[in-house]
């Protein structure tokens, strides 16, 4: 959020400020800060209509949420350089003694979740690389 401040807080704040200011200047205040709020919002509908007018068609089909550095796995990348078609990420299922299952991926034996045994791919290895 903005500056990490709580409902209460912006109350206080605004309380103070209305206290400093006065009450002949706050309405000049707030038309200024109305203002300025509507030109930030002019500015950023023009500066992404900019962006995506010279980005062209292809910026429309970029996948903007794969490149989100949060999503970053060097493990994925290095198997999917190696695999020919990437594999789908392994499923995991932490067992419990008397658990029942939280989908259907597990199989019930005697009260406990058995997980799901990951089938794991080797990358193909090559004889002549250094």
């Amino acid at each position: 959020m903005l500056f990490d401040i709580n409902g209460g807080e912006w109350i206080i704040l605004l309380v103070v400020a209305a206290l400093i200011i006065g009450p002949s200047r706050l309405p000049g205040y707030a038309e200024q800060l109305g203002t300025l709020v509507r030109r930030g919002r002019v500015f950023l509908r023009d500066a992404k209509a900019r962006v995506d007018q010279e980005l062209g068609e292809e910026a429309k089909d970029v996948d903007w949420a794969s490149l989100d550095p949060r999503r970053y796995d060097p493990r994925r990348i290095v198997r999917d350089a190696f695999l020919d078609e990437p594999a789908p990420p392994p499923v995991r299922q932490v067992t419990r003694p008397g658990a029942a299952p939280a989908s259907n991926t597990g199989v019930v034996r005697g009260g406990a979740v058995a997980a799901v045994p990951v089938v794991a791919q080797r990358a193909p290895f090559d004889d002549e690389a250094t």
